[in-house]
């Protein structure tokens, strides 16, 4: 299974406006932090939007943020939301399927434990934590103007 680019950058968007805080964020900053499109954000903002995962608040110096704390924001949440489908074989997709042990198959109990173990291990995890594991995330987003933080020589 490969999750798309839509995932990826609906993730990045929520960790940037994370790490941001209170502050609105603007999708031409997020974009430029990136290395993407405004246009690739602002399609992928509609179903956040939509999902109550992204506030957008209009106007001259409006932006976007996150309508609750990162903490309760979790992988799995995005993931359900940007994802078109979570069919890893035939069997998983509606409709006629040719296979006569669709019922009573294996392969198809196992994918399913497999699928499931994966959504369990996403909701362990918040947007709030992956904001965490990267203690520099503010200046890697270009968010801190500062200094640099310093690191311990080894």
């Amino acid at each position: 299974m490969r999750l798309t680019k839509q995932t990826n950058y609906a993730v990045r968007m929520l960790m940037y406006c994370a790490a941001n805080g209170e502050k609105l964020s603007r999708i031409p900053e997020i974009a430029k932090a990136y290395g993407v499109s405004e246009l690739f954000l602002f399609k992928i903002l509609q179903p956040l939007t939509r999902a109550g995962l992204v506030e957008t608040v209009r106007g001259r110096n409006g932006g976007v943020r996150l309508p609750k704390p990162a903490s309760e924001i979790s992988l799995f949440d995005v993931v359900k939301v940007t994802e078109d489908s979570f069919a890893m074989a035939e069997c998983f997709e509606a409709g006629e399927i040719d296979c006569p042990l669709v019922d009573s198959c294996g392969l198809n109990a196992a994918l399913r434990k497999a699928l499931n173990a994966f959504f369990d291990v996403l909701k362990g995890y918040s947007i709030d934590d992956l904001v965490k594991a990267r203690p520099q995330i503010n200046f890697l987003l270009g968010l801190d103007t500062g200094p640099r933080p310093q690191t311990s020589a080894a």
